[in-house]
């Protein structure tokens, strides 16, 4: 049975966080409404320059969907993450890129728009750490269906309230939420509306 370190923290809608978790330990990120993709990332604590990668994880997995049990690989082909348990159907995005102020203009947003990329920069920024560049996250929880022809559907969250992951650092690293400011496409579910979701550390 897995020992709680930390009580609830929050990571409040439309805003990002991030955590420093050792090696050998775990975070728990909870979707605390069942419908809130999180854009995640997950850096070498000691070399931002090594960093979770879809692109890489991708060969790793022969496939494009994480399930329990996987190991989550970084840039230079080793495990900086292990999915530890899932309590949701398990889909979850590892194509889509982290929304950014260009995605809204193309979506007709005229004014800044909340996104996931400058949340990444703005919560590490508060550890004072600086990435080069947004890697592709870990969208947890956005239903991204891939038909037999290639193409994409931008579906509603499979997940349902209080549906959580596990993931165990095999490296001291960094973690970065994003609870996705999109509201203008139903990813967030059918009421385009971003909420806030939880998380804790474990043991």
């Amino acid at each position: 049975m897995q020992n709680v370190t930390t009580d609830l923290q929050v990571v409040p809608a439309r805003r990002g966080r991030a955590v420093c978790v050792a090696k050998g330990k775990a975070i728990q990120i909870i979707n605390t409404h069942g419908q809130q993709v999180v854009d995640t990332w997950c850096f070498n604590a000691d070399d931002l320059s090594e960093f979770m990668s879809m692109e890489h994880l991708h060969g790793t997995l022969q496939g494009i969907f994480p399930a329990k049990g996987d190991a989550l690989t970084t840039n230079r082909r080793r495990p900086i993450l292990l999915l530890e348990e899932d309590t949701s159907p398990g889909r979850h995005d590892t194509i889509i890129a982290a929304c950014d102020v260009h995605r809204y203009a193309m979506l007709g947003c005229r004014e800044y728009h909340d996104n996931c990329t400058d949340n990444l920069h703005a919560a590490l920024a508060q550890l004072g750490l600086r990435a080069p560049d947004c890697p592709a996250p870990l969208n947890l929880w956005m239903n991204i269906p891939v038909g037999s022809d290639g193409k994409i559907i931008w579906g509603e969250p499979l997940s349902k309230p209080g549906d959580f992951v596990t993931l165990r650092a095999a490296i001291d690293c960094v973690v970065v939420m994003s609870t996705c400011p999109q509201d203008m496409i139903p990813i967030n579910g059918a009421d385009c509306k971003p909420t806030e979701v939880h998380y804790r550390l474990l043991d």
